[in-house]
Order: structure tokens, then C-alpha cells, then sequence
């Protein structure tokens, strides 16, 4: 495949292993990524070294320092004046860092969306931002809720009008579990259950991973993304704290199970996800595996299981998808294939 070039918007920790595994990644080019006050835009490709220095440090996601607005994100470092993304060399304040990428985006053959969706439709609206400029080219997010992917199928006329090919849920859940499990239903003619148990160890805590936990405590009993968004900061080290740093999630809305449904592969009622996080610890408090039970054409009833290795990260099980499937959309970009895709409706590039 020819060099492809991309951007990074949000440069959290999902955006910030992203550039750095791309640096592991053949033909893809980072060249810019940007945060709430910041934008580093580089043709030739950005020094992700140096960029990720100047990043290092703690994500502001709290509900009165990172208000999501049209023109920027909620994944600001909170190291100064200069913060973030501005505090690199090869950046620049700014107060509309979406606006500024998709000024660029000509240039660009693929968008990775790397910010909180603390909103149910900032996504499908960051999106939409980017058809009604005109882009053409591949957009690629890793969200989680169910409700969203019809807000994005809602806009695939648009999409496919400007000539995007948006891949969504494309990280680990949804994502990389979401096609091992349509892998695993190519066994049955008819497939009764999936059941998604992930484990996840964050020894670098809630300070470093904000927007990943306060997404997934959003999934708590009794929390919804609108409570989870409203948290202060200390009141997510208090629920932590609460749960001793291992939160267990049962029943989560994770957009498998609706991308599973449009892929044909079973009913959304179906499909169960739930999961086990270790904010203070990097080993994993249990192995991740995908279950998927169905019948035979010769009427045997059996179980298809795909298991992760404890010893492959957050990062390598998020990043390494996201990065593949943003490869693949632009293969199906280049071939004029447009709208909406979902990690069941195609595989990975390597």
C-alpha cells in the first residue's frame, strides 16, 4: 500500500498511543494532531518523539476544565500556559483545532477521532463537520456506546456524498473483539449468543487515563455518561477508592452488539459485554476472551472461544486495531467505497 497520512484528533492517551504505535506501523504518516489548545501540523510528518514529550502529563476532562464545544476537544494537559499540544515545537495555539485540521485535511488521507464521547453525538457531529468542508478521505473512531452508530448511520448519506469512508467502533470493544467474534459465527448457520469479557490493567491510574475511566464508570449502576461527564475529578478517585482500584462492569452498552446486528451475524438482544478494570495495576485482572455459541448446518450446538494474551496491553489491543482499520478504510477510500463501516463489515490491514 501506498504511504498513508494521518492526523490525530485528541491527544489523550488513546491519541497519544496512537502516534506512538504508528511509529511501529508501515506506510502510515502522522502529520498532525491537535488538542483543545493546540495544533501541530507537520506534511512531512510530525516528530512524534518530541510531541509526545511535550504531551506527557495530565489529561483535564473534569466537568468545568474540558468543556466540549464544536471547535475543540475535551483532552487538554494541564502543564501551564502553553499546555498540551501547544507546548510542542512543532506547534501552535489555537482556539478552533478542528477547524484547523480540517483546513489541512486535503492533505490528509485519514482521521483518527481519539476524543471522549461525554456526548452522544460529538462524534457523529465532528464527523458531519468534516463532510460539510468537503473532505474526502477516511474517518476512524474508537467509540463505545450502542446509541451512537445509528446517530453515525443517520448522517452515511452525507458521508458517502463528500466521499468519507467513516470506520466506527474500531478500537478493541468495539473493534478487534467485534471481528474475531463475526469470525467466530462463520462456524454456525445460526448464532444464539456472543459474550465479550475484557480485562484491562491501568497501572498508571485515573490521572493518565481520565477519559477512558470516566467513560466506563458512565456504565456503573446508577451513573449514565451525562452523571459520569459531571464528575469532578475527586469524585472519580472516590468511586476508584471505593471499588479499591478494580471496578467490575456487567451489561455494558458497547456498540458490539448493534454493529454485530448490521454486519447479519446475530440480534443485538443477543450479545452480552462486560469486563473487569484495574486502575493500579498493569496486569490484567482477568483474560480477555470472546464466546460465541450457535448451531451447526449438521444441528451441533458448540462454542467458538477467542482469547486475548494477558500480556498484550490496552494500548497494542486499542491501537494496534485502530491503526489497522484506518488502513483498511482508505484501501476501500481509494477503491470509491463510501459511508458507514463497521469492524464486523471488514478486516484490518497489518
Amino acid at each position: 500500500m501506498d504511504e498513508i497520512t494521518f492526523a490525530v484528533l485528541g491527544t489523550g492517551g488513546i491519541g497519544r498511543r496512537t502516534l506512538e504505535v504508528s511509529k511501529d506501523k508501515d506506510a502510515l504518516v502522522p502529520v498532525a494532531a491537535c488538542d483543545r489548545n493546540g495544533i501541530a501540523v507537520d506534511h512531512g510528518g510530525l516528530d512524534v518523539d518530541e510531541l509526545l514529550d511535550a504531551t506527557e502529563g495530565n489529561i483535564a476532562s473534569g466537568p468545568d476544565d474540558g468543556a466540549v464545544t464544536d471547535g475543540g476537544t475535551a483532552a487538554v494537559k494541564q502543564r501551564g500556559e502553553d499546555a498540551g499540544v501547544a507546548a510542542s515545537a512543532q506547534a501552535e495555539l489555537t482556539e478552533t483545532p478542528i477547524e484547523d485540521i480540517i483546513a489541512d485535511s486535503d492533505a490528509i488521507d485519514a482521521v483518527l477521532i481519539a476524543l471522549p464521547n461525554l456526548e452522544h453525538d460529538f462524534i457523529p457531529r465532528v464527523g458531519e463537520q468534516f463532510a460539510k468542508a468537503g473532505y474526502e478521505g477516511v474517518l476512524v473512531d474508537v467509540l463505545k456506546r450502542s446509541r451512537v452508530i445509528g446517530m453515525l448511520d443517520d448522517r452515511a448519506d452525507e458521508f458517502e456524498e463528500s466521499g468519507i469512508t467513516f470506520v466506527c467502533g474500531a478500537g478493541a470493544t468495539p473493534g478487534f473483539l467485534t471481528g474475531a467474534a463475526a469470525l467466530a459465527a462463520q462456524s454456525f448457520v445460526e448464532v444464539e449468543e456472543v459474550e465479550i469479557w475484557w480485562g484491562v490493567g491501568l497501572k498508571s491510574g485515573y490521572e493518565d487515563n481520565r477519559g477512558t475511566v470516566r467513560e466506563d464508570i458512565a456504565h456503573l449502576d446508577g451513573y449514565d455518561i451525562e452523571t459520569a461527564r459531571d464528575l469532578s475529578d475527586e469524585e472519580i478517585e472516590a468511586i476508584v477508592d471505593e471499588h479499591d482500584g478494580i471496578i467490575e462492569f456487567e451489561d455494558m452498552e458497547h456498540a458490539d452488539d448493534v454493529l454485530l446486528e448490521r454486519a447479519g451475524i446475530c440480534d443485538a438482544d443477543d450479545v452480552s459485554v462486560g469486563g473487569i478494570l484495574d486502575v493500579r495495576s498493569d496486569e490484567k485482572p482477568t483474560t480477555t476472551t470472546v464466546s460465541v455459541t450457535g448451531r451447526t448446518f449438521d444441528g451441533e450446538r458448540g462454542t467458538n472461544t477467542f482469547q486475548l494474551d494477558d500480556d498484550t496491553s490496552m494500548a497494542a489491543n486499542v491501537n494496534g486495531p485502530a491503526l489497522g482499520y484506518l488502513k483498511a478504510g482508505v484501501r476501500r477510500n481509494r477503491a470509491g467505497e463510501y459511508g458507514v463501516f463497521g469492524p464486523a463489515d471488514l478486516l484490518p490491514e497489518f
